[in-house]
């Protein structure tokens, strides 16, 4: 019992001091990542964390397969209906646990699709030919053939591999696709789905520019935006669904508000033509690719989403001037940001550097670490390979909803490019810098959510009489 014990203090020290580093010591710039609200964390851990609902549609209805379950059915349908006005589509699937399930989800349902007139007597044909981003142009993994792709694409019998073609790009801007060349690639390969959405994210996709050249194809492709990385700024950023796109997938724990977790939108109301793509996806979901699709963050998304449709305006707008002027800023200082600057460099929350002059991105996002900034390293359009990367990846939405906003980035910028450029030791100032952006912001304000998180939280603990006496503590704060 002894060691029971010191094992798990051991590991509640480790867990706080981690806690106390990157929450209130580090500035977090992975665009990949951010931290939800202190309400939707207390969802995530509340009853349905450990529950199961499965379910599916048959004979018109949708059927149940647990007890207790009203609850989690009215949150599913709460949330079905705040993503439609997020998104302003008719359709959305819920039950993905992450974003590259979202896809493969979505890439199955397509397959059954095609299928669906085939005789009985023959094998499921798979999707003929795809279009999306190369991989080393910033394009999603999951939207490869090595990722949630594989095997749903047929082999190119000359090449030996799978009729996987690549997004053309500017020869003086690899972050943009060149749409001349692109409309002369959907001409000669006839793709049945196309692709859009990358990684390495600096600018709008061509939705509307494909969605017209492909509109008098028959049949015509199926579009689809993995918004992974932009799902939060949706509408500011790009509004895919009012440009012609019919699927949009996407991670929620990016930009978004969400923990993390997978979401699958949908244009394939009744008259659209892709009612059954739609059906295929949904059963696809379940039971194709989930039993328990975790309820505890699916209860935290309906939180998170809430909190979006009220600030996304405000936060979508900020986090782009932030992200620009943070690249500005970089830019002035001596180091090399990619993009078009006479564009501000970017239309996302993504800033991308060059740093080669001064060592590996590898070596230069751990050097970043150790002065408590934190970015990843990133393989460029121009590099061999992703271990030798000259590329710094960052994303301003993080810190954007603790409250930074340009000049404060622009104040980054300064202690970053000196502990790039000459190696200065910046930890002290950056630890200063992120006192004054301690309490997040685009949520309810501190003194309600803590009453709020009070009651959950007291009612989330178990009636033992010790836990019960912290419980009535917690309560004071209500």
């Amino acid at each position: 019992m002894a060691d029971f014990q010191s094992k798990i203090e051991k590991l509640v020290d480790r867990v706080i001091d981690n806690n106390r580093w990157r929450q209130r010591e580090c500035i977090n710039l992975i665009p990949s990542e951010s931290t939800p609200s202190l309400l939707v964390k207390l969802c995530e851990i509340s009853d349905p964390v450990g529950r199961y609902a499965e379910h599916r549609t048959m004979k018109g209805r949708e059927i149940y397969f647990y007890q207790a379950t009203d609850f989690i059915r009215d949150v599913e349908d709460e949330l079905r209906k705040e993503l439609q006005q997020y998104f302003g589509c008719a359709n959305i699937e819920l039950r993905p646990i992450s974003g590259n399930m979202a896809n493969e989800v979505v890439f199955k349902g397509i397959v059954k699709y095609l299928n669906r007139e085939k005789p009985v007597s023959q094998p499921l044909r798979k999707m003929r030919a795809v279009i999306n981003n190369d991989l080393n142009k910033g394009g999603h993994l999951s939207a490869q053939p090595m990722g949630a792709l594989f095997n749903f694409v047929a082999d190119n019998l000359e090449t030996g591999k799978e009729n996987v073609y690549h997004f053309p790009v500017l020869k003086d801007n690899p972050y943009k696709a060149d749409t001349a060349k692109l409309a002369e690639l959907i001409g000669v390969v006839k793709p049945e789905l196309i692709i859009f959405g990358k990684s390495m994210f600096l600018y709008r996709e061509p939705v509307k520019f494909v969605s017209e050249i492909t509109s008098r194809m028959d049949p015509r492709p199926i579009l689809m935006f993995d918004m992974a990385h932009v799902l939060g700024l949706y509408g500011d950023f790009q509004a895919p669904f009012s440009e012609g796109a019919d699927i949009v997938t996407g991670s929620t724990h990016k930009t978004f508000f969400g923990p993390q977790r997978g979401v699958i939108a949908g244009n394939m109301a009744v008259g659209t033509g892709l009612e059954k793509l739609w059906v295929e996806i949904k059963s696809r979901a379940f039971p194709g690719s989930t039993s328990n699709h975790h309820l505890g963050t699916l209860l935290g998304l309906l939180m998170a989403t809430y909190e979006m449709n009220q600030f996304k305006q405000d936060y979508q707008a900020q986090v782009i001037k932030n992200a620009r002027a943070f690249a500005r800023a970089l830019n002035s200082r001596g180091i090399a940001v990619e993009g078009d600057a006479g564009e501000g460099f970017t239309e996302t929350h993504q800033v991308l550097i060059r740093v080669r002059q001064y060592g590996l991105g590898e070596d230069i996002a751990r050097r970043l670490e150790e002065n408590n900034i934190i970015t990843n390293y990133q393989a460029l359009p121009d590099d061999d390979s992703f271990i030798a990367s000259s590329g710094i990846r960052m994303g301003t939405q993080e810190m954007t909803r603790f409250g930074m906003k340009e000049a404060d980035f622009e104040q980054l910028a300064g202690y970053l490019s000196e502990c790039v450029k000459s190696n200065r030791p910046v930890k002290d100032e950056v630890k200063k810098l992120r006192q004054g952006f301690l309490t997040m912001q685009y949520c309810l304000p501190a003194e309600q959510s803590l009453s709020l998180a009070a009651k959950v939280l007291s009612s989330i603990l178990p009636a033992d009489p010790y836990i019960a006496k912290f419980a009535d503590n917690l309560k004071s704060f209500s």
